[in-house]
């Protein structure tokens, strides 16, 4: 169900075992598996401002400053206005703001590219072109050389002798050396024959989702056989066909539920070094700030007590005010306003400015771009 573009479902229940069939869309759809659509982006128009403040509250200096504006709007403690208080705390938060939305934005774009790549999938006996997030478990896809793997396949044939199919894995673990897979013999008989492939049946049993790339066990039953599926016979979203002119493969895994998106994990709301640096000190600034403030309370409320009550007639305590002790507890957050300038808001605007200016710089240096 989708309401102003939040998307509620029910939850869906853990996964065992997988079962499918190829080219039979209609078995497939009843154990509700996920089509090849993914997502990497944290927000929508709807979510971004209440996740992303909620994300930069966790900054203990943004707290702070948020925890201080309340106690401006206070008139028995304010003695700053509150718009002291404001300024710098929207700019910070705005800084913040439009690098993450950038930041965002830039997600959304890589998905919808992603999502949108073309591919070739029997149906009905013919390949045709398709969307890479329309594409479903139990379909048959042909890739080509320099083709991305569209999902997590089990390789049914190739172009290569013995069915031998030559991947580039750089995305999935780094390395740029050729692996090589191979079909079982079973499957490499279809060949490239559409008619053939189109009559292809075979059940699928194997591991639910997960996100180990060295692993896969399976059972392939075809014709009342059954064959053992293993890591070798797999290929794996984010891998590259090479030096193989075609292939053909079935989807056992899609979008999300593929190893390469089950190691991607959650986007989180990261932190860096320097920002755990100067949580540390802000806190250490807070302690410093306390005792100033409690010092002076302490010393507020001795004086009220000894020497006030003299001077009421020129220094009259505010209204509701009817002990020392009341006046010093009071005195303790003025003073916390007061000496606000001791927590460094303005090192947070320096670092965010910085921030968004050299993620500008690096957009711009064509050098890092890789070219393929």
């Amino acid at each position: 169900m989708s309401l102003f573009g939040l998307k509620f479902r029910k939850k869906k229940l853990r996964e065992v075992e997988r079962q499918l069939q190829a080219n039979n869309r209609d078995f497939n759809l009843q154990f509700e598996y996920a089509n090849n659509s993914i997502k990497t982006s944290k927000y929508n128009f709807f979510s971004f401002l209440p996740l992303n403040l909620f994300e930069q509250f966790q900054r203990i200096a943004n707290a702070y400053f948020l925890f201080l504006l309340i106690l401006q709007l206070i008139p028995q403690i304010s003695s700053l206005a509150w718009f002291t208080t404001v300024v710098p705390l929207v700019l910070v938060l705005a800084v913040s703001g439009v690098k993450d939305a950038i930041d965002d934005f830039n997600r959304h774009k890589s998905d919808k590219h992603v999502n949108n790549r073309p591919v070739q999938v029997l149906i009905n006996g013919m390949l045709k072109d398709e969307k890479w997030m329309n594409v479903q478990v139990g379909d048959i896809i042909k890739l080509e050389n320099n083709n991305f793997v569209t999902a997590d396949l089990l390789l049914l044939s190739s172009s290569e002798p013995h069915s031998l199919t030559y991947i580039e894995t750089a995305e999935l673990d780094g390395e740029t050396n050729l692996k090589v897979k191979q079909a079982l013999t079973v499957t490499a008989e279809l060949g490239e024959d559409l008619q053939k492939l189109t009559e292809f049946n075979g059940e699928v049993k194997c591991e639910a989702p997960n996100n180990k790339l060295d692993k896969f066990t399976g059972t392939l039953t075809l014709w009342g056989e059954k064959y053992a599926l293993d890591n070798e016979k797999m290929l794996l979203r984010g891998c590259i066909i090479r030096n193989t002119e075609w292939c053909f493969g079935l989807v056992i895994y899609a979008g999300p539920d593929t190893k390469l998106m089950q190691n991607s994990g959650k986007t989180t709301f990261k932190r860096t070094s320097i920002d755990r640096l100067m949580n540390v000190l802000v806190l250490l600034i807070f302690a410093f700030l306390a005792l100033m403030c409690l010092i002076l309370a302490i010393g507020n409320g001795i004086w009220e007590y000894d020497k006030g009550y003299y001077f009421q007639v020129y220094l009259p305590w505010a209204e509701g005010v009817n002990s020392a002790s009341y006046s010093g507890f009071l005195m303790f957050w003025s003073y916390v306003i007061i000496l606000n300038t001791v927590v460094p808001i303005s090192l947070y605007v320096s670092v965010e400015i910085i921030r968004l200016g050299n993620s500008f710089y690096i957009d711009w240096d064509r050098p890092y771009h890789y070219t393929q």
